[in-house]
């Protein structure tokens, strides 16, 4: 029997693992990325609950393990850098997990992992697509032209694939928060604590250590949606040298770094939701179909889960139809539960005057103490856990009967 033939948008996290799945189950992958090659660097991220346990079906846990980023927990920390909470990796409400890393060096390791087993087309992007019940049709910007069986946009939260699939359907929801990330040079004052800062103003700073002896810096703050829109983004370094003024802390330092630095990535945070997921013979995954907005910390996760889940389904089904569908029935429910976020979030953390600064350092203060930690304990969310449950139910195992055949 012919190989079914899948194109892939996209060679981040989600992109590469469906294609491992995929190519596992028998199906013929291409990944094409619009980069010239893989896009390394990015902040830190973790690699926990079902995601952790599907990395280890992949084989790559321990490769994730050796590339920690070696952050021991996260401080919170007042202007003149004394610490007013510890939240150590090991404790309940940690923001530390035990696999974290750096995302390009995640990116890594899922290339190497794929790159002998699945075509990567870097440097080009598709430009356009059509289909029937045979096949569906796809132009490059490059002009190759080239027929496929499925087609999956896994190319981010702003993904080109999916709008011309969709066009303008799935909605961009802002939430009244703006962040920027950027590498800095390591000071004597970093250590393998994160530090996390909040400052007047609705502002918020966060230096992370990395494995590359540098320092991951992330600079946040609350704007609202209508002065979003105006937002020229091109301008990001003046709007973020404006951010930073007066901020306090480790501020200047950041200004100084924003100033030199040529890899800034700055944009609204927001959740992608999407009434559906695919459409005749094309679908999307990870964020492109469901991006959390990274103040869940569940970005990572979905990504591995629903390219897993779709690939799966996609294996198990008797037609691409049901597939799609199966898998939009059994992520849906997840998604939407990590989606949902607390009332008042993410503008209660970002205080606008000095008094509501001293509230959240006192309540983290109050979070970080033995007595709550030990009742948090019992109360553990297990999705961060080594167990595999997806909101109460296992992670199907599509794995039965199919030998992996990447090395």
């Amino acid at each position: 029997m012919e190989k079914q033939k899948v194109l892939i948008s996209g060679a981040s996290i989600a992109g590469p693992v469906l294609a491992y799945w995929l190519h596992t189950y028998g199906f013929e992958v291409t990944i094409v990325e619009k980069a010239p090659s893989v896009r390394l660097g990015g902040q830190n991220i973790d690699v926990n609950g079902p995601a952790r346990k599907i990395a280890r079906l992949m084989g790559i846990e321990q490769a994730i393990q050796a590339a920690n980023t070696g952050e021991i927990g996260t401080q919170w920390v007042d202007k003149h850098n004394q610490v007013k909470a510890s939240f150590p990796r090991e404790g309940a409400s940690s923001l530390t997990q035990e696999l974290e890393i750096v995302r390009g060096d995640l990116v890594r390791i899922l290339y190497e992992k794929t790159r002998h087993h699945v075509a990567y087309r870097f440097n080009d992007q598709i430009s356009q697509l059509a289909q029937d019940d045979r096949k569906a049709y796809v132009t490059f910007a490059s002009g190759y032209r080239e027929e496929f069986d499925l087609v999956i946009a896994a190319d981010g939260i702003r993904s080109k694939t999916r709008n011309l699939i969709f066009g303008n359907k799935p909605v961009f929801h802002y939430l009244g928060l703006c962040t920027a990330y950027l590498t800095i040079d390591k000071s004597e004052t970093d250590s393998n604590w994160a530090r996390w800062y909040t400052a007047d103003d609705s502002r918020m700073l966060l230096l992370r250590p990395d494995n590359e002896g540098t320092t991951r810096a992330s600079i946040n703050f609350l704007l609202s949606e209508e002065e979003y829109e105006k937002l020229d983004r091109k301008n990001r370094k003046s709007i973020l040298l404006q951010r930073l003024a007066g901020a306090g802390w480790e501020a200047d330092r950041l200004a100084k770094e924003v100033e030199k630095s040529e890899d800034i990535y700055f944009d609204g945070v927001g959740q992608i939701k999407a009434s559906r997921w695919s459409v005749g013979r094309f679908a999307m995954v990870g964020d492109a179909a469901y991006c959390p907005a990274p103040i869940t910390g569940k970005g990572t996760t979905l990504a591995f889960v629903g390219a897993y889940i779709l690939a799966g389904e996609l294996a198990s089904q008797p037609n691409y139809k049901e597939g799609f569908a199966r898998y939009e029935q059994l992520m849906r429910p997840y998604v939407e539960s990590v989606q949902k976020l607390p009332p008042g979030i993410p503008r209660l953390a970002y205080p606008k005057t000095a008094f509501g600064v001293r509230i959240v350092n006192t309540v983290a203060g109050l979070m970080a103490s033995n007595i709550v930690q030990k009742i948090a304990s019992v109360f553990s969310n297990s999705d961060s856990s080594e167990q595999d449950l997806l909101k109460g139910h296992p992670l199907p195992d599509y794995t039965t009967g199919f030998i992996p055949n990447l090395g």
